[in-house]
């Protein structure tokens, strides 16, 4: 599944170049508000909410319709998100780039494009339209190609979530130099979720990283059973979308984000 989508994702990004050269996307960049501190947005001392704006997936199919995906941040922010992520890949998942900058000119938190990076060009583009992180996954990405994107995001103001799955992946993400590492449960092969996989692998994870347990997070227990494991953050995107709610869903588990239980674990 991850390499049918990296092609899909690399014939896009050859079009989208096509169209628009890289230095008119650097000079849109240029004229872009400051980038938000992302890190420290997610580095206090409860465990922060990533808020994902999510139409569909390989895993699910059509998950949410979202028609004003701005709105929807607007609900997450005002449920206590610290991010909002972004899906902007097309094929797999019904996102865009119109939707990070609609999002972004709505929210005042930090926003992550989240989508298969595999060129500067695209981090440029997410510079462009607001991001304030970008996602970096280490499976879809060779050795020297991550550390060049991870040099690379944090010399234009982004700060890159990268994503691991495996022991062998956190051993590249850290040695790539990786300041927020991401702990995928789904399996991007198999699209499987494991729970446990963020507690085995979270240990491996220096100290000074900041550590995000993503997918599986179907309310506040599973953000507990993440937070014990030595979660920073987590980030939530189906229960979200398919809920009634999606303040109140968020506001759920912002408040168990920030129950005094949770504190022994982050000083």
């Amino acid at each position: 599944m991850l390499k049918e989508i990296l092609e899909g994702v690399r014939t896009d990004l050859a079009d989208r170049q096509r169209q628009t050269s890289l230095e008119e996307l650097k000079e849109t960049a240029r004229r872009a508000a400051s980038p938000r501190d992302a890190v420290a947005a997610l580095s206090g001392p409860d465990v922060a909410v990533i808020a994902e704006v999510k139409r569909a997936s390989p895993s699910r199919g059509t998950i949410a319709a979202i028609p004003d995906p701005a709105a929807l941040a607007d609900d997450y922010e005002a449920g206590g998100a610290s991010v909002i992520s972004v899906l902007t890949e097309a094929r797999h998942f019904n996102g865009s780039l119109e939707d990070l900058a609609a999002v972004r000119e709505r929210v005042s938190v930090p926003v992550l494009r989240k989508d298969f990076i595999v060129s500067s060009y695209q981090l440029w583009e997410a510079r462009a339209h607001g991001a304030d992180m970008v996602l970096l996954i280490v499976a879809a990405l060779e050795q020297n190609a991550l550390v060049s994107l991870v040099e690379r995001a944090v010399s234009i103001g982004l700060v890159p979530l990268v994503e691991v799955h495996t022991d062998a992946e956190v051993v590249r993400a850290v040695e790539a130099g990786a300041k927020v590492i991401g702990v995928n449960a789904r399996d991007l092969t198999t699209l499987k979720v494991d729970r446990e996989l963020f507690a085995r692998l979270a240990p491996l994870i220096p100290d000074h990283v900041v550590k995000i347990a993503e997918s599986g997070i179907r309310g506040p227990r599973d953000l507990f059973a993440y937070a014990a494991a030595g979660a920073n953050a987590v980030l939530v995107g189906e229960s979200l979308v398919t809920g009634k709610n999606p303040r109140a869903a968020v506001a759920d588990l912002v408040t168990a984000g920030s129950h005094p239980a949770l504190r022994g674990d982050h000083p």
